[in-house]
């Protein structure tokens, strides 16, 4: 088959989402076209690659409307795999292939960034973005078509903030006005969301998948059964995802869908966090387990969270599904993982819905309690986030803590009796009880 797919990024995620599906589509006869990888950093995972000729496994494990799923496939649709900084040329002759048309990337939220000092003459450009640049602008000189862009990196308007950088370096390096214009007209940015936990190479069961698949498979991934892409766009007819079977939305706009997912998602994992690991429970499948702190959850979700969006069935069936994977018996997601940089997090996750009960004039009890055990939980243990979070909220009243405005975005103290009274029942009756007083 042709190689019709530049992939950037080498990463378990992208093999476990996107190469999967191409495989699935190749393999129904419906789609006719392979991936080639490049490493946006100079990554020995290229020679893993290469040395198993793309090929490797991919194990789906988990609940899938209430059925256990555990099902292997190896994957053939990656063809092989460049390094740019070993070979440079072989990097830039990608753009010479009239048949390459769409560009998966995925190069982690610090990806997309513009650094002034790349250069066009470097071998290759330091950011992703350059190097993007720098494959476009051989690509325009050859008088070739451009590429529909399909950006899987998790900021917001990840497609366009991409073509921002692309247009900067364009500026920055004095291309000319009709390579521009063809970046504009010949390429179509897209802003995705994607949604697929995977938990990638199963070190500890390594050995045993080994003994049963019949070889050593240093690219061994897994994940789990639920994935959800948005594309802002239509290529349907050219890359028929929707056809294969896979949960993709083509659309116009990508927010709604954004939305669905961080305060569904996200917002469930940061309201449920803080109260999880003051009761001593270490994962998200115990607490699915723990009736007191599902119970809590359900409340936070079903009550509180859903309330504020569209009720409609696929923000329902996104909300019943968070809870399965949740559930997932081969995912041990730990708490302290989650609980990284939680001020950011509570603040875009979980306060977009306090702000629609504050609007009239409601605080919501369960989420305010969630922001009493962040609070509770920063002052008496070791956590990880920035060094002015962790110290403000350790030695300052609870009252000061809501009132700032650098840590929140706005000025929480219409929360404060809320937000006092859960910690003074944390205190008083323990966390256990202050749980059941929050959601009674």
């Amino acid at each position: 088959m042709k190689e019709t797919i530049l992939q950037f990024g080498t990463g378990n995620f992208l093999r476990g989402f996107a190469d999967c599906f191409i495989d699935a589509m190749n393999k129904q006869g419906i789609y006719d076209g392979k991936t080639v990888i490049v490493s946006p950093t100079d990554s020995g995972a290229v020679e893993r690659i290469n040395a198993q000729n793309g090929k490797y496994n991919l194990i789906l494990r988990g609940v899938e409307k209430g059925i256990e799923v555990c099902e292997r496939t190896e994957i053939e649709s990656v063809t092989r795999a460049i390094n740019p900084y070993a070979d440079f040329d072989g990097f830039l002759s990608l753009a010479k292939n009239p048949d390459l048309h769409f560009i998966i990337s995925n190069t982690t939220e610090a990806g997309i960034c513009f650094d002034e000092g790349c250069k066009l003459t470097d071998r290759p450009a330091g950011s992703f973005p350059a190097k993007l640049t720098q494959l476009l602008y051989e690509r325009y000189n050859k008088g070739l078509n451009g590429f529909v862009i399909l950006a899987c990196e998790l900021i917001d308007d990840n497609g366009k903030k991409l073509e921002r950088c692309v247009l900067d370096y364009a500026h920055l390096w004095n291309l000319d006005e009709g390579f521009i214009e063809w970046v504009k007209n010949e390429n179509t940015f897209c802003n995705t969301l994607v949604d697929r936990i995977v938990t990638g190479y199963p070190s500890d069961e390594a050995d045993k998948i080994f003994e049963e698949i019949g070889y050593h498979d240093v690219l061994l991934d897994t994940a789990e059964p639920y994935h959800l892409w948005v594309i802002e766009g239509d290529f349907e007819d050219e890359l028929p995802l929707v056809r294969a079977g896979f949960n993709v939305v083509w659309t116009d706009n990508v927010k709604p869908y954004k939305k669905m997912k961080v305060r569904i998602l996200n917002g469930s994992h940061t309201s449920l966090v803080f109260p999880s690991l003051l009761c001593g429970v270490e994962s998200v499948g115990e607490s699915i387990k723990d009736e007191q702190l599902k119970k809590y959850l359900n409340v936070c979700l079903f009550d509180y969270i859903l309330p504020m969006l569209d009720d409609t069935d696929e923000v329902n069936s996104f909300a019943n599904a968070v809870l399965e994977r949740f559930a997932n018996p081969f995912i041990k997601h730990l708490w302290k993982s989650i609980s990284l940089n939680s001020v950011s997090k509570y603040t875009a996750r979980v306060l977009p819905t306090v702000n629609d009960y504050l609007s009239e004039n409601v605080v919501p009890l369960p989420l305010a309690f969630s922001l009493s055990c962040l609070i509770e939980y920063y002052k008496t243990n070791d956590v990880t986030d920035s060094e002015y979070s962790v110290e403000f909220i350790k030695n300052n009243n609870v009252a000061d803590i809501l009132a700032n405005t650098e840590l929140w975005g706005q000025d929480l103290s219409i929360m404060l009796d809320a937000v006092s009274q859960g910690i003074e029942k944390i205190h008083s009756d323990g966390i256990r009880n202050a749980i059941k007083w929050s959601i009674s």
